[in-house]
């Protein structure tokens, strides 16, 4: 089930090939996160020291989160994946045109896991094409409808 999703990831690049990451957080993050309070359209992935690194997600606190916590919203959360699988990605990034970027965050087996996507920029003309398809999707389904 998924909380968010990232759709500028899907306008703005092409997804290749998609991991599922564990995430760490704090207590109050994920109760704001299961509440909904939880953006991910600015959000990035880096390597820093051969681990993975979620940058840029917003994660707005509870006013009812704890008051002994002092909240920072954007903080870099670090992702979890096998070390076999972040080789890969590191390969792959440090290739020319290749990024890391979170694509959503859902729920497995009541866990809050974040899906990356390995990704290669779109031009403004591939980002037109796209939309002339989407276009022309949504016309045939309406032809189609109408036609019944």
């Amino acid at each position: 089930m998924s909380i968010v999703e990232n759709r500028k990831a899907f306008h703005d690049y092409f997804i290749e090939e998609r991991f599922e990451a564990g995430i760490v957080l704090e207590g109050w993050e994920v109760k704001a996160i299961r509440a909904g309070r939880v953006q991910l359209k600015e959000a990035y992935v880096i390597v820093q020291k051969g681990e993975l690194r979620l940058i840029g997600s917003h994660i707005s606190p509870l006013p009812t989160a704890s008051t002994h916590v002092n909240p920072d919203p954007v903080r870099t959360r670090a992702l979890l994946l096998h070390k076999e699988q972040i080789r890969k990605l590191i390969g792959k990034v440090e290739q020319a045109g290749y990024t890391l970027v979170p694509l959503n965050l859902h729920y497995a087996n009541g866990r809050i896991k974040a899906e990356i996507g390995l990704a290669k920029g779109k031009k403004q003309h591939d980002k037109r094409a796209s939309e002339k398809d989407r276009e022309w999707q949504r016309e045939k389904q309406r032809l189609m409808r109408d036609k019944l």
